[in-house]
């Protein structure tokens, strides 16, 4: 499962890349999606790649995401009462399990928004215009993203 992070705005973005970034629920900054790894969305990541932030995600750093960014329609918390009364998962923690191994979707919770608003990243990003292994913030993470999804909690 990817997680992916739109980093940089609307500024002199193609319209083909706008498009791609629409698709993937990107609308603003700071905004966040967790993608299957599937071969449309790897192309629609690998189309947007200078404007994201993306990589593979583990359960810890789900978890933490759907806990602390996970609201409900109505701007209401996702909370592990909600969870268990509204779904077969038991908490938060269960359903982020699923979602990494592939059992679960996004949509398994009712009412559950898609798109996560994340704060910007304490200290600042480390470069807007490089790639990660440039030593910028753009680009394939791999499994460092925790480290971005962690300054942004």
């Amino acid at each position: 499962m990817f997680a992916v992070v739109r980093v940089r705005g609307p500024v002199n973005v193609s319209g083909k890349i706008e498009d791609t970034l629409g698709m993937l629920r990107l609308h603003k900054v700071n905004h966040c999606v967790f993608l299957q790894d599937t071969p449309n969305n790897k192309g629609m990541i690998q189309k947007a790649k200078d404007y994201i932030a993306y990589g593979t995600v583990d359960v810890e750093s789900l978890t933490e995401v759907l806990g602390n960014r996970g609201r409900l329609e109505g701007d209401a918390r996702l909370t592990d009462e909600y969870v268990k009364e509204n779904s077969e998962f038991a908490s938060i923690a269960s359903f982020a399990e699923a979602l990494v191994n592939g059992d679960a979707k996004i949509t398994d919770v009712p009412l559950l928004k898609p798109v996560f608003r994340l704060h910007p990243p304490r200290k600042g990003h480390a470069g807007m215009k490089r790639t990660a292994q440039q030593g910028g913030v753009l680009g394939n993470h791999g499994d460092d993203i925790k480290a971005l999804l962690n300054k942004m909690r």
